[in-house]
Formats: structure tokens, sequence, C-alpha cells
């Protein structure tokens, strides 16, 4: 049994792409996105002892999230990211030997810096890093034979007093993980995209077939639980939303949802005519609980405004692409937002550090309206990417997670055979194949992850690093 984080040394570190090309196109925000690379991340360590392991990460390098200044290409956003993880791993080599977390705390501010000085975006500087520290912590639970809940909940990544969270200064983080209660079920609340239709054009005849609209989606997966995405003029999404609503109400009527608004609301103006508009929601008005809350409405430059209006709003507000800096949710407090989201590419300590926020607040200054968390997609693909950001939203008891990966693309249908039959045959919890290749398995809205519980992070399958490309090619497939 292992009792205190091991120190380890990096010692390699392999990084490549592959190409995803969407079945449907995904509009969120001012894009649509219709193909997009996937990197993988292998990360060669040795720990006290000489024991020698390696561990994965992988993330879609989605344009036009992490940076959406017009004047930036998608290409150059995808440029910026793998910068950003060769940034990473040049500074994460150059250590000396620390436990995971101490490598993370030392690196990350000077990388931040670097990737500012380069031109970058907070999110995009924080990739990098958010990729080395899933791979590192990966091979350290391989190293020691141990899964990643168990690693957590023991404090092996060594999370301590750090430059990353001085407001928690004395907060005693073993005692808190050691108390964290992995959930074994997710509720997968679904991705209502901008140009997602609602009812079937046809029937299909094929039973394997996946579900373009929102009524077949229900229909298939049993889902409970919804994000709808918003455009930015508040006419047309009422309209939408109404649409939605009333669809919802037929399909599920029991359903609970949260509203994303990409950052599009700018104009205070069409802000408040959206609020104002919600609350004259026939829907809403019958029943209020059923929003959950409304994530990033305002542009992020715009975010730590104090004249936000989050008291008019008809449910708490949530930070997503505001949540670039370490200490954005902490500014946030102060201006209104009472939620922050996890998402796996902004990092996976990040995400500790405003769980533990998140009690502590509520422990110490009880509102009528708790900070909390959520659990947001960045359309993690089957594989690597999914399971690990399922672990972390189950880490953090947060008992349902936006998914959306398994919808715009078809499961692992472009990956290799083997790969495709090693992951069906380590995770049958998780996929099913009746479609002839691994797809998502969701079953009255719920994935079961228990299959994720064995030794590492959250996967008995390495990548099949023979089908991945150099990341000098990431640019060019977007």
């Amino acid at each position: 049994m292992v009792h205190s984080p091991p120190r380890l040394r990096v010692r390699d570190v392999d990084i490549r792409v592959r190409p995803v090309q969407l079945r449907l196109p995904f509009k969120f925000g001012a894009v649509t996105l219709r193909a997009c690379p996937q990197v993988f991340v292998r990360a060669r360590i040795t720990i006290d002892g000489g024991a020698t392991a390696n561990g994965h990460a992988a993330e879609m390098m989605v344009p036009k999230w992490f940076d959406k200044r017009v004047q930036r290409s998608h290409g150059d956003n995808v440029s910026d990211l793998a910068l950003s993880l060769t940034s990473a791993r040049e500074a994460y080599l150059a250590e000396a030997a620390e436990t995971a977390f101490g490598l993370s705390d030392r690196c990350y501010q000077p990388l931040v810096a670097q990737a500012k000085a380069a031109g970058m975006t907070d999110l995009s500087a924080a990739y990098g890093p958010a990729l080395l520290d899933r791979a590192i912590l990966d091979a350290v639970c391989r190293a020691l034979g141990v899964s990643v809940f168990d690693a957590m909940r023991g404090n092996l990544a060594g999370i301590t007093d750090s430059t990353l969270a001085p407001d928690l200064r004395g907060f005693d983080w073993s005692a808190w993980l050691s108390r964290l209660a992995p959930l074994h079920q997710l509720q997968a609340r679904h991705t209502v995209g901008m140009l997602d239709p609602l009812e079937p054009a046809q029937h299909s005849p094929d039973p394997h077939a996946l579900p373009d609209d929102l009524a077949s989606v229900i229909r298939r997966y049993g889902h409970r639980f919804f994000k709808i995405k918003l455009g930015g003029d508040p006419a047309q999404d009422l309209s939408r939303l109404a649409d939605v609503l009333a669809l919802l109400a037929r399909e599920a009527p029991q359903a609970r949802f949260s509203l994303d608004g990409n950052e599009q609301y700018g104009n205070p103006a069409a802000l408040l005519a959206l609020f104002e508009g919600m609350h004259n929601l026939p829907q809403l008005q019958r029943a209020p609980d059923a929003l959950l809350y409304i994530e990033q409405p305002v542009p992020r430059d715009q975010s730590l405004d104090t004249h936000l209006p989050a008291d008019l709003a008809p449910a708490p507000l949530l930070m997503d692409e505001a949540d670039g800096r370490s200490d954005a949710f902490l500014l946030g407090r102060a201006c209104g937002w009472r939620g922050v989201s996890s998402k796996s590419c902004k990092g996976l300590y990040k995400a500790f550090i405003n769980r533990a926020r998140c009690d502590a607040w509520n422990r110490d200054d009880p509102q009528p309206s708790p900070f909390f968390m959520s659990a947001e997609d960045l359309t993690c693909q089957a594989g690597l990417a999914v399971q690990q950001d399922l672990a972390l939203a189950s880490m953090l008891g947060l008992q349902h997670c936006e998914r959306n990966g398994h919808h715009y693309v078809d499961g692992m249908a472009a990956y290799p055979a083997d790969e495709r039959a090693a992951f069906a045959a380590a995770h049958p919890d998780l996929y099913e194949s009746a479609s002839g290749h691994p797809r998502l398995r969701i079953t009255q809205g719920a994935i079961a992850i228990d299959s994720l519980f064995g030794t590492g992070f959250a996967s008995g399958v390495e990548p099949d690093w023979a089908s991945t490309q150099d990341l000098s090619t990431a640019a060019s497939h977007v």
C-alpha cells in the first residue's frame, strides 16, 4: 500500500494526432464544426524506486472555442494548441523530480506567461499542461498499480498548497480527497446544437443508424438531461427554446436542461431581453426548476464585469470559456457567477481546485443559491478522451455530464480494427457494437462506467500509435 505521493521524472513525451470527421455539422456560438484533429499524448515517467511506466491522454483540438478572435483562423487556433503542447513537453522534461501535482504547479505559471507572450488566450495556454497532467497521472497510476479513483482519494498526485490556489492555503486536501465518493453511473446531458433538427425528416430503415433529430435521440437513448445552445439573438433563441421545450414536454416530460450562450450575448440589452423573455415563457413558468443554469452567456472578456446582471437571470450563471485563468472562478464569485464547468481540456487539477472552492464557500458562507460545478463536453471522442472525462466527472461527484461526441461522430467507425476490438473487450459496459463498431452505450439516459475503475486513468487500452500522424499535420485537419 502506497501512503505518500511519489516523486517522478518525465523521461519522454510523444504527441500525435488523428483527423476526425463529424457525421453532422455541429453549430455552437459563431462556428460550425465539421472536422477536427484529435491529439494523443504519451508520457513516459520514472518514479521513486525506479519503476517506469507510460501514461496517455487524448483531446479534440477544437477551433473557435479556446480562441474566438475573428482575426484568428481555424488553423491558427489549432497551431496555438500544438504550440501549447510542445511548450509543455519541453517544460515538463526539463524539471527535476517532483510529485505529479508539484510538477504541474511548478510549470503552470511560466507556461501561461510564455503562451501569453506568444499571443495565446488563457484557455489555449492551459491546453498543453492539461494534457500532460492527465498522461502523467495515468503513468503514475500504472507504475503504482492503482486506479485513478484510488490515486486521487489517496492524494497520490500530491495536491497541497500551491500557486494555483493561494486562496485555499491551509486547506486539508488529503482529508477532502479521501471523502470523495466516485459515481459508477452518470446521466448523459444531451447537447441540442443550433442546427440539429427537432423532428425526423424521414424514417431510416437501418435499425443501427444513429439518430439525427432530437425526438429520435430521446427515443433511442432515454435522455432526461439536455443542454440547449443559444445563438445571441434573443427573439430567435426564445423561439427555438420554446420549440425545444414543447418537444421535451412530449418526449421527456421530466426533463431538466441547461442553456449555453457560448459567449454570444455581448450586448447587455440583448441579454436582458433574453432573461425577460425566458421569465415569460409558459414552459418555464410552469416548471421553473427544470432550468438548471445558464452557461457563459457573455464573452469571456466581459465576465468579470461587476455589472453582470446575474440577479435578473432565471437561473444561476455558470462560467465556461471565462474560466481560463487559475483564479477565474475566484474572481467571478464577486461578479455573480455561481457555477463553473469541469472540462478535462482545462485541466484536471483546476477541476479539483474549483470543486474544493465550491465546498469551502458553501460551508463558510451558505447562500440560497449554492456554488456548484457542472461537467461540460469538448466533443470528447470514444476511447481515451471520453473515458478520462467521464472519470473526472465521476470523481467530482457530478451526476450528469454533457455528452455530444457520440452524437456528432459515429463512435469508433474510423479507428483501426484491433483498437476497436480492444476497447469493446475492455469496456463492455461503456460501448455497444451492434453496428459493427463500438459506440457509446447510453441506457435510459445513463452511462455505466464500472470498467473505468481498473488500473490507470480510466482505460484498459492504449491508443494505436501506428495509426496517428505527426503533430505538424494538425492544422490541416480543420
